[in-house]
């Protein structure tokens, strides 16, 4: 569907409700398309929350606990030693 600018303006609700049902709604500005409105599809649980619903995924309800640092090399040293030493 294409419609002029000025419609847009004056029914956006109408034509938001449109684009939610699937209609792809062009606009024009001097009868040249300038833009398109585009409904998105409602979606299933996104991402974690979906892990989550399956049992794929698991969560205590609390912060996650850092990792130990990493040691590297025959002396033990911490990376981030290895680094300073590299930049100094």
């Amino acid at each position: 569907m294409r419609i002029p600018m000025h419609e847009l303006k004056s029914g956006l609700s109408r034509y938001i409700a449109q684009a939610r049902t699937g209609e792809l709604i062009e606009i024009t500005s001097h009868d040249k398309p300038v833009a398109r409105i585009v409904g998105i599809p409602p979606t299933g649980k996104a991402g974690v929350a979906r892990l989550l619903a399956r049992g794929a995924a698991h969560w205590g309800g609390g912060k996650p606990s850092p990792l130990p640092p990493v040691v590297l090399g025959p002396r033990g040293k911490l990376v981030s030693e290895m680094v300073s030493e590299d930049r100094g």
